[in-house]
């Protein structure tokens, strides 16, 4: 049985937030001032420290073998967008002259070279973690051959799927007077080869690898048997060249700047995207790695050709492009995966025969993704576009899969004749394409269809329906930390939370009406949101809780977020400890507070949690006098990280959650629990690196805990009965 540590089990004793004491232990490190630059840790090292707590899963014993193999893949593909867009942004800074430092004290150009040896050491790591994967997967049954250890007839079977297969995609170029060296598009892979003939000089020829091609090629003769694509056409790459002898063949990569700017006098955005999307393709090198075993001709050929320096070259030891990796977790092998999971039923929409309008009628709800499901979601916009009475659907839409229900519902409301706005927002960055195909079908369909602001990204997460009632109308409103997106609602840890409270639902058409009309209300009710309030509204509640505890009652903050880079509110919160409120951070990602520092954040804990859901939700609450146990506290979720680009340049909402089962449901379990982990925990020190907690024979895991506990507000008239069988059981 899962049970909570005994500080932090759910509704039993004080959360971790009301102990004073820091968990680290005394406060530690350099004497930092309130004023000194290095009270900031820089957010790009602190991005390279969170893959690195990613890549430590795939090194993780206690974690099955190709879950290992899926954590590895996601740091390989979380660093080839960094580079993209991160480092890409960094080395324009560079060229254009920029010596401003950041808010840690660092110049562009110092930035990155402390990237270049913390991401060197991370890719060392990487390659050596898929050396230790690949013999493990040797012991179950799963091989990764090399060419070398092909028999023949491997081979035979090989060189009829290439002649098959792979030779009527290729299209081998020559790169001499006549033929131009081709362009290698973004994550490109392609063979060099060095051919030669006789009495003629040698020739060099680039094969571009097509992205639609799968990486493994599994061998006939063996079930779990694969080799790398790159491999087998090396193999056979003579048959492209004939009437040439190959002397030489290696396998390159390419990384392009991937990072979008957009005109600000842009009339037509979406004409603007589809032109940027276009030059994205043809981006700057900014990383060409190579095969490890790569001559020096070849590899003075292709610098020259692609036009990288030495700094911007990485040379492999085993295999480039480690997030392909993620073809080998084979759904064949269960007994190497994570045990299956399904996602609950929400029981309340269950106690009204499956209608969304009228459990929402009875009560509130909030549905934990991923451990409720996201269908209920879908089923409230499917229910809306099918019910007569509903008049009008608004919905913001951000992130959503290829064949997304929402997409498809918020259409067939409109050809139901209902009024149906959607807020598209295009700068979803390496979306933007899938956005614009089918915002294209919304519009077809008959719904109006806004883009939203030139300046600011739409990353507010809100639906409204208006439906009409006996007396009268009545607004419906959905609340989200996460985006309306099936397939990662799988994986990621968020809040959905349904609601007709009247005063939010005019907030959310208010919001609605900004997005539309670009006109801020005079005032919301409830929503904080920005760039109009929510930076305001966030530290007016931090200034609150420091004159809590300056006057003796109650305080305490706990935060659980994705990144928190923000000088303002890291500023705030700094103040706040030296006042003496307690305050937790759970910060998945990066992280720019330096916890833990004696004249400036003792009263400060930060962990992070990594493990099989990515957390993705942003709860914040305060102990507003009373206490973060009582029903007094203030707890809002959010679809805002603290990050300067979420308070000032997007549209994000602050949502208060004030009913008691669902208030009790956040701090007292959602916290509680995130508060409590062990099993995944990370904690940050005040030197900047992070610690593995160090947890018992049997950690306790929010996942785990999640996974097995219903939760309160989705259990309906089923937590009633089992409240009542309590009370009996206890007379």
């Amino acid at each position: 049985m899962i049970t909570f540590p005994a500080a932090t089990a759910p509704d039993a004793g004080s959360t971790a937030a009301s102990d004073t004491e820091s968990a680290a232990g005394s406060p530690a490190g350099p004497a930092i001032g309130p004023d000194s630059p290095e009270r900031f840790i820089n957010r790009e090292l602190s991005w390279l420290a969170f893959n690195e707590r990613v890549l430590e899963e795939a090194w993780n014993p206690e974690v099955p073998l190709l879950e290992r193999v899926r954590f590895l893949a996601i740091s390989a593909t979380n660093l080839n967008e960094f580079y993209m867009v991160r480092v890409a942004g960094l080395n324009g800074q560079v060229e254009a002259g920029i010596t401003a430092r950041s808010q840690d004290g660092m110049t562009p150009a110092e930035q990155l070279a402390a990237i270049a040896v913390r991401s060197r050491a991370l890719m060392d790591n990487q390659q050596a973690c898929w050396e230790a994967l690949v013999a493990e997967m040797r012991e179950q049954g799963i091989f990764v051959l090399d060419e070398s250890e092909l028999d023949d007839a491997d081979r035979a079977g090989l060189e009829e799927h290439f002649m098959s297969e792979i030779f009527p995609v290729l299209s081998p170029i020559a790169s001499d007077p006549a033929h131009p060296f081709p362009f290698i598009p973004n994550l490109g892979f392609s063979l060099v080869v060095r051919c030669a003939r006789d009495g003629e000089e040698p020739m060099f020829g680039l094969v571009p690898i097509p992205q639609g091609i799968p990486r493994f090629v599994q061998l006939r003769n063996g079930t779990d048997r694969f080799i790398p694509v790159e491999q087998v056409i090396r193999a056979f790459v003579g048959r492209l060249f004939p009437g040439f002898r190959v002397e030489d063949a290696s396998v390159c990569r390419v990384l392009r700047d991937s990072d979008v700017e957009i005109e600000e006098e842009a009339e037509d955005l979406v004409r603007e995207f589809e032109r940027l999307l276009r030059e994205r393709r043809r981006g700057a090198v900014i990383r060409l790695s190579l095969d490890r075993d790569i001559s020096a001709d070849l590899k003075s050929f292709l610098m020259d050709k692609v036009g990288v320096a030495s700094q911007d070259l990485v040379v492999n030891q085993r295999l480039l492009g480690l997030a392909d990796t993620s073809e080998l977790v084979l759904d064949s092998r269960p007994d190497l995966l994570f045990s299956p999971f399904t996602p609950r039923a929400t029981e309340r929409v269950s106690d009204s025969d499956g209608d969304c309008f009228a459990a929402i009628r009875k009560s509130e709800f909030i549905v934990h993704h991923p451990y409720e499901e996201f269908d209920v979601v879908v089923e409230f916009l499917r229910q809306a576009a099918a019910d007569p009475n509903v008049v009008s659907i608004k919905q913001t839409l951000y992130r959503t899969s290829e064949d997304s229900p929402i997409v498809a519902a918020l259409a067939a409301a409109a050809y139901a004749g209902k009024s149906v706005t959607a807020l598209v927002e295009l700068k979803a960055r390496f979306d933007e394409e899938r956005n614009l195909r089918w915002s294209r079908n919304l519009e077809s369909a008959g719904v109006n269809v806004v883009y939203g602001f030139v300046r600011l990204k739409t990353h507010a997460k809100v639906s409204l329906v208006v439906r009409r009632e006996w007396n009268g109308l009545r607004s419906y409103a959905h609340f989200g930390t996460g985006n309306y997106h099936p397939v990662t609602a799988r994986v990621y840890t968020d809040i959905s939370f349904f609601t007709c409270d009247r005063a939010l639902c005019r907030d959310a058409a208010k919001l609605f009406n900004y997005m539309t009309s670009t006109a801020p209300p005079d005032q919301f009710e409830k929503l904080a949101v920005s760039p109009l309030n929510l930076r305001e509204r966030l530290a007016e509640l931090i200034d609150e809780e420091i004159e809590h505890a300056r006057a003796g009652r109650p305080a305490g903050i706990v935060a659980k977020l994705n990144s928190l880079v923000d000088g303002r509110i890291i500023e705030h919160l700094y103040r706040a400890s030296r006042a003496g409120v307690p305050i937790d951070l759970v910060v998945r990602g990066i992280c720019s507070l330096r916890p833990g520092v004696a004249g400036l954040s003792e009263n400060i804990r930060v962990k992070s949690i990594v493990g099989r859901f990515l957390e993705h939700s942003r709860i914040v609450c305060f102990a507003a006098g009373h206490g973060l146990d009582a029903g007094g506290a203030k707890v809002f979720i959010s679809s805002a990280d603290w990050m300067p680009r979420n308070l000032d340049r997007r549209v994000e909402t602050l949502v208060p959650i004030e009913n008691p089962t669902l208030h009790r449901q956040v701090l007292k379990r959602i916290i509680r629990a995130n508060l409590g982990d062990e099993a995944q925990a990370w904690r940050l020190e005040p030197d900047g690196t992070y610690t593995r907690e160090r947890p018992r024979k049997k950690a306790f895991s929010a996942h785990d805990y999640f996974m097995s506990h219903p939760s309160l507000s989705g259990q309906g008239a089923a937590l009633g009965k089992r409240r009542a069988r309590r009370r009996a059981a206890r007379a």
